[in-house]
């Protein structure tokens, strides 16, 4: 017997995708706290000179750039991968830490 192949149950398990991403850095991650991190370390002018779209060099905002994101994937890549970036950088920036056991007394 074929049976249809209709809308998912509301009890049926999420991908493994969704649910377990140990290696996805982006995992969990907000868009807004992606864009608002941007806006605060870079600034508007030059988020809108390393990404040249409108919502970064004319009238930049949070919401005007989450509603062009949404719908534009590949800007959302960019600003994803320059986010990336910057974390990268930020952590590079950063001094060591070391877990060394405290010294003996």
């Amino acid at each position: 017997m074929m049976m249809s192949a209709g809308p998912p149950d509301a009890a049926s398990p999420a991908p493994a995708t969704a649910l377990n991403q140990p290696g996805n850095p982006l995992h969990g991650v907000k868009l807004e706290t992606i864009v608002t991190a941007l806006a605060e370390h870079y600034g508007w002018e030059d988020l809108g000179q390393r990404i040249n779209i409108r919502c970064f060099t004319s009238e930049p905002s949070v919401a005007s750039s989450l509603k062009f994101l949404r719908k534009t994937p590949w800007a959302r890549e960019k600003v994803e991968s320059l986010y990336l970036f910057m974390l990268r950088e930020v952590r590079r920036a950063s001094p060591p830490v070391h877990n060394f056991p405290p010294p003996r007394a």
